[in-house]
């Protein structure tokens, strides 16, 4: 079961060979907890969610091993933590 009292949300800029960037957004979209934001030839904003930096991290560096990928660089990381009531602060 995840620990859903600590969750990181992350933002990732990931470069593509521009003409594969259509099959490179496809790759993300269909993984888990990552959304492709924004697009604009070669260059996708992604955001991912996780339950740890690791987890994040994992999921980055995969994306930068993906067929058509240029790079994969981490842009911003928040934590959020819920109180005990189940609130986030």
């Amino acid at each position: 079961m995840r620990d859903t009292s600590v969750w990181h949300i992350s933002s990732a800029v990931v470069t593509a060979f521009p003409h594969l960037a259509d099959d490179v957004i496809a790759q993300l979209d269909a993984l888990p907890d990552t959304e492709v934001h924004f697009s604009d030839g070669g260059k996708i904003v992604i955001v991912l969610e996780g339950a740890s930096t690791g987890e994040v991290g994992s999921r980055l560096a995969s994306i930068a091993l993906m067929e058509g990928v240029l790079s994969a660089n981490l842009v911003f990381e928040q934590i959020d933590i819920a109180d005990p009531t189940g609130a986030e602060s």
